[in-house]
């Protein structure tokens, strides 16, 4: 009888482990911060994101291997090959061509600047009219056909300028040097709330949002070059029932005051 309960466990542990099958290999995670979703302290990697991937990592065995660089290399790391992993990130044309999407969360990117007396602005043909305003945007972030077409016409009008990341395009916004940027709330807020240079700007934030810039999806993308469809398949499930948990929305929670993700979050 005694033989035969731990034939029985040793069966079922089996199964548990063909259910939920482990990576082959270690993933390979570059990250840019973003911030509260990744945030790179010195040789620190933390975060939303990296939590979560963590936390995935210590029951289902899928080792992660992460590293730091710049938005703009990650994405062209993704696109070669070179990153297994791509997060966070909105669906986008472009990146489909390269990976799978797997939606974690709703978000929005809208039109964010320092409080004042400036007319509301309601759509994307009045953000071009004004051509006093000076907008910044992160080099290598993408929210679409829409942000892309308002980026290459601020381009073309003489009113764009391009940071590495979201605390650059703070300290401009401070500074005086750009008016308006255009990124999903929590990112933003969250790049402010952890630089002391800028962590002044955190109360006198204004977000605008409008309708060529409207809610979709967001989450991770999975190579479709580097990774095998055995370790997609794992990565994809472990993904998948950690938003179905709540996993994800309570990090989003931990790190983030509920007005700020009202603005641009939603759960699934």
């Amino acid at each position: 009888m005694r033989l035969f309960g731990g034939f029985l466990c040793l069966l079922l542990s089996s199964m548990a482990v063909q259910v939920h099958a482990a990576c082959s290999r270690v993933i390979n995670a570059p990250v840019a911060a973003q911030g509260h979703s990744v945030i790179v302290s010195g040789d620190s990697i933390t975060g939303i994101y990296p939590d979560i991937f963590k936390g995935l990592a210590s029951r289902e065995t899928c080792q992660f291997h992460f590293s730091a660089v710049p938005r703009a290399r990650l994405e062209l790391q993704f696109e070669n090959g070179q990153a297994d992993i791509l997060f966070p990130a909105i669906r986008t044309n472009r990146r489909d061509e390269h990976g799978i999407f797997v939606p974690l969360i709703y978000t929005r990117a809208t039109l964010i600047s320092i409080q004042s007396a400036r007319t509301v602005i309601h759509s994307q043909q009045e953000l071009l009219d004004q051509k006093n305003l000076k907008v910044a945007l992160v080099r290598g972030y993408d929210y679409g056909e829409a942000y892309q077409a308002i980026s290459a016409e601020l381009g073309r009008q003489g009113r764009l300028i391009l940071e590495t990341d979201a605390v650059s395009v703070a300290r401009v916004l401070k500074a005086g040097v750009a008016d308006i940027t255009i990124m999903a709330p929590y990112i933003f807020a969250g790049a402010v709330q952890a630089d002391a240079r800028v962590d002044d700007l955190s109360e006198k934030l204004r977000f605008e949002a409008i309708p060529e810039l409207p809610w979709g999806d967001s989450g991770v993308y999975l190579s479709k070059k580097s990774l095998t469809q055995e370790d997609r398949n794992a990565l994809q499930d472990m993904m998948e029932r950690a938003a179905r948990s709540g996993m994800v929305w309570k990090g989003f929670l931990r790190y983030y005051k509920p007005e700020v993700l009202k603005e641009g979050n939603r759960p699934r």
